[in-house]
């Protein structure tokens, strides 16, 4: 199949482009292909793509389709490829009938730009018919008589092939007495006549077979048979003869049934000529149905219904015949007159249901396809749309049209268009048909948000709680969709040298305005803010607006008295001499309110005024004054109450007192003056605030007593534990090098407390010793116990004179020469992982090493030395014999007599008739300097340094 147009393609089949000016820049050319028929489905016609020079994904992004006017579509699309290929089986003789040049055209629509090529495929013949007559035997009758050179009319061969393919001659054997002669009609149809060459005789012969064969130009070459019976009559020599050789006539399509289309007419010149019948010879079925001849008459009627668009002419052979057998044959051309019968046809080809407002004008709609089967006039067609509408019709090509855009678009004004697009022939009468399209517009942010007001002005009273609803802001926005959705902002400001979002808020959806804190109307009495309008376009669109607020009073302030002024420390008295007269003016109150309007309003009046009272104080102005004389009954001291009162909703008030004495000099006030003072108005908040300060008092003394009491039982625990922690563990000295004279200068006592496991260390420095005197080592506890235990015992142990026999000859003093201080370290064990520390003063940077605890021992003991220390309480001298090369003796002196084992009463003495040896340890080598750690303090070691410590 596909190597079948793939031959044709590359033999016989061609194709050329023409690049034609057109009216529209959507259509771009029309090119043209040829194929012959009956190719089966899915063969190649052309690369299209390729031929029109376009990118094959073009077809695919520009949704390349084929249209056809007439719905019937014989070419397909593949779109992957860019060929055009055979869609459904295309018979040519079908499609085209006798008409030699047969074609097929159809449009090649692309979109996103919308582009039209014209396709044309020629459609070539092949020799795929037969030639066909219309019987299969004729029977002939010819009298003996007829003449040479008579003529007998024949009927044709039918080959619906076109060109060489179609019927080319005939043949006719036998030919003893006829020939064929073949003659050309006015539509190129060849008529097939026997002529007489040789006399018949009946009597000879009364029946001759002849066959006529009838052959076309294919290749191959295809024929058709048929048996001719001649039949020789006897008599009738002349043979009918027409009035006409050809008759053209014409009818009007739709032409009722039974219309007369004309009348044929023959002679015979015999005097039976009043026997001719008329008869069509070898018609088609089409002129069948269509026409009917009467025999006798020779009438050509209507018996079918005509269309024009089918059939625009009919040729018909006429055959005339008499009794005796002699016929002659004429043709009748029909011409079919075309009425305007056929409605304009309108066809949407594309188009674009939605476009944007901003479209610029020019901008292709829809494409349209106009189709009037109608010819002449009746097949002109004029399109055209309603007025008054931003859309105009143009021709682009031969009944195609395009929609475009004429004027700019306004979604906001219109937002949908229904085009009605109206086609009118040009018929008489026209015909029109009428298609409505409706074309949506699509939004574009064209339009700023607009709000209902120019400002807005809203009130609020002061001391409104927060979230109080102030106002709502509305704008609208004239687009539609997220171009239209509206949010509001309010602008960046300072209040007051505070933002002015901590004052004001809005909901961005609603508008609403809020108050996000109390106003005081003292403090701000209006203010302005900008309000921003927002949409959701992109980019958004937005307009501002200004909010004016007024803070609206209210009488939330008491009056305030400035005159005369209230003290509790000093007494004023205002003098009112008897002789006064009414009216006196005795002084007068000055009080404000620092509200505004009717809320500052203030009244004055007296408290509790009596039936003869001597004063009184004006409403507006605060004057007191008297108003009557003064008598003998009026007391010289006068207090007055004036109540100060402003006109607020509720209102509000503030009282003062005044001390009027009545009296003609100042001596005599004084006396009274006394008096006044024991009218002190106490403050009411006095006895609350006593009580207050007797409970805080209470409570803190209650927390002082749980503290001490904590405290103590803090102390006693940790020296309970210490205990039983460090009771049982010894004192191990070390032993200095013996200086030159061989007695020991001084002796430095420290003591150290560490943890069990060594991570804090704390060495402390007691005090000094001199030389004589050995440190107690029997008491087991800190620092601060120590130091009191030894005041208030005050035990000293003097140290016995030294043995002679411990002196050494110097050449057997270990360590280097010169004097040396004599230092002893007392360790001591405490729990809880928690030590203190403490230096001689003099060595605290020298001795750094020592007082690490590093230096005392070579090497740290091994449990099983520790273990056998503790057991120098019960038995020294074992131990000693059993610490090991440690403590073996290297050296004469014998010190036992002043070491005192921790936990025990007894000394060891020395005894020169049986001395033990013992170990001294190695003298102390030269260390760097190392700062000692900063020793964790204990709640013991919290306590404050006596003024005996510091010294």
């Amino acid at each position: 199949m596909e190597s079948e147009g793939k031959g044709w393609h590359c033999g016989s089949l061609f194709f050329y482009m023409c690049a034609v000016a057109l009216f529209s820049p959507c259509v771009t050319g029309q090119i043209r292909y040829s194929i012959p028929e009956e190719m089966s489905v899915g063969s190649f016609v052309g690369n299209i793509a390729s031929d029109l020079g376009l990118e094959p994904k073009r077809l695919i992004s520009g949704k390349a389709r084929v249209f056809t006017a007439d719905s019937s579509e014989y070419i397909g699309l593949d779109k992957e490829n860019g060929h055009l290929v055979v869609k459904n089986k295309i018979d040519r003789e079908e499609l085209c009938g006798e008409i030699s040049a047969c074609s097929v055209s159809f449009d090649v629509i692309f979109e996103n730009p919308m582009e039209l090529y014209r396709v044309t495929v020629d459609i070539q013949d092949i020799n795929d018919n037969s030639p066909v007559f219309p019987k299969s035997q004729i029977d002939q009758e010819i009298s003996e008589l007829a003449v040479l050179g008579a003529r007998f009319p024949l009927e044709s061969a039918i080959d619906p092939d076109v060109g060489v393919n179609t019927l080319q001659k005939y043949t006719l054997q036998p030919t003893d007495h006829f020939k064929l002669n073949v003659q050309i009609g006015a539509g190129g149809n060849k008529n097939v006549e026997m002529v007489l060459h040789s006399p018949l005789d009946r009597e000879k012969k009364k029946l001759h077979k002849l066959v006529l064969t009838a052959l076309d130009g294919g290749k191959p070459q295809r024929s058709a048979t048929v048996q001719i019976n001649i039949i020789v009559l006897d008599g009738n020599d002349n043979a009918p003869v027409f009035s006409q050789s050809s008759y053209k006539t014409s009818v009007v399509e739709n032409a009722p049934k039974s219309t007369i289309v004309t009348r044929v007419s023959a002679t015979d010149a015999d005097e039976s000529s009043q026997g001719i019948q008329y008869y069509f010879e070898h018609t088609s079925s089409t002129v069948k149905a269509l026409f009917s001849i009467d025999a006798d008459s020779g009438e050509v009627k209507v018996i079918g219904d005509i269309d024009y668009e089918k059939h625009k002419q009919f040729t018909v052979k006429v055959k005339a015949k008499d009794h005796g057998g002699l016929t002659d044959s004429s043709e009748i051309i029909i011409d079919v007159i075309d009425v305007n019968d056929n409605t304009p046809k309108i066809t949407i080809m594309s188009f674009a249901s939605g476009v944007s407002e901003d479209a610029a004008p020019g901008t292709v709609i829809a494409m349209i396809n106009v189709q009037d089967l109608d010819s002449g006039d009746n097949s002109k067609i004029t399109c055209s749309i309603d007025l008054n509408s931003p859309f105009k019709i143009i021709s682009s090509l031969t009944n195609y049209y395009n929609l475009l855009t004429y004027s700019e678009l306004d979604r906001e004004q219109t937002g949908e268009y229904n085009i009605t697009i109206t086609a009118v022939d040009g018929g008489n009468p026209p015909l029109s048909s009428k298609v409505i399209l409706n074309l949506k517009i699509s939004d574009v942010n064209d339009h700023t948000p607009q709000f209902e007001q120019e400002s807005y002005t809203a009130f609020i009273a002061e001391n409104n709680p927060p979230s109080t609803t102030i106002l709502t802001v509305k704008a609208v926005d004239l687009d539609w969709g997220p171009n239209a959705k509206v949010s509001y902002f309010i602008i960046d400001g300072d209040l007051n040298g505070a933002p002015l979002a901590s004052y004001i808020s809005i909901n961005s959806d609603s508008g609403v305005i809020y108050a996000e804190k109390s106003f005081d109307y003292e403090q701000l009495k209006s203010f302005k803010m900008q309000v921003k309008a927002q949409d959701g376009g992109s980019p958004p669109l937005s307009n501002n607006m200004t909010v004016n607020i007024v803070i609206q009073d209210q009488n939330d302030n008491a009056p305030h008295v400035l005159y005369p002024v209230q003290t509790g420390a000093s007494v004023v008295a205002e003098i009112v001499p008897r002789a006064a007269e009414v009216g006196y003016l005795v002084t007068k109150v000055v009080a404000v309110d620092v509200d505004s309007g009717q809320n500052a309003w203030l009244s004055y009046k007296l408290q509790k005024t009596t039936d003869r009272a001597l004063f009184e104080v004006g409403l507006q102005n605060g004057e007191i004054r008297t108003v009557r004389q003064v008598t003998d009954k009026d007391a010289v001291k006068q207090k007055l109450t004036v109540v100060v009162e402003d006109n607020g909703q509720p209102s509000r008030s503030a009282v003062v007192s005044i001390n009027v004495a009545v009296a003609d000099s100042f001596p005599e006030v004084l006396s009274e003056l006394t008096d006044f003072t024991q009218g002190k108005q106490y403050d009411d908040n006095l006895t609350f605030y006593l009580i207050l300060a007797l409970a805080v008092v209470s409570f803190l003394f209650v927390v002082s007593i749980i503290s001490i009491i904590s405290v103590k039982i803090y102390r006693w625990r940790q020296n309970k534990l210490f205990y039983k922690s460090g009771s049982n563990l010894p004192v191990i000295p070390y032993y200095p090098p013996v200086y030159a004279d061989g007695t020991l200068q001084h002796v430095y006592n420290y003591e150290m407390c560490g943890t069990t496991d060594s991570r804090m260390s704390d060495m402390k420095f007691v005090r000094p010793y001199s030389q004589n005197t050995l440190v107690s080592q029997s008491r087991m506890g800190t620092v601060q116990r120590e130091k009191k235990e030894q005041e208030v015992d005050d035990l000293t142990l003097e140290q016995k004179p030294p043995n002679a026999d411990w002196r050494f000859p110097p050449n057997q003093r270990p360590g280097p020469s010169g004097q040396h201080r004599f230092h002893t370290l007392q360790q001591r064990w405490t729990p809880y992982e928690k030590s203190r520390a403490g230096a001689h003063p003099d060595e605290a940077g020298a001795s750094a090493g020592v007082i690490a605890g590093t230096r005392p021992w070579p090497n740290p003991p091994t449990e099983a030395e520790q273990f056998q220390a503790m057991m120098v309480a019960a038995n020294v001298s074992e131990a000693t014999a059993t610490l090991g090369p440690r403590y073996n003796p290297q050296y004469g002196p014998d010190y036992r007599q002043n070491v005192f084992i921790p936990g025990s009463t007894a000394t060891l003495m020395a005894n020169p008739q049986q001395q033990v040896p013992q170990q001294a340890l190695p003298p102390p080598q030269a260390l760097p300097p190392v700062e000692a750690p900063k020793a964790a303090q204990t709640p013991a070691s919290k306590k404050k340094p006596t003024k005996k410590d510091k010294k």
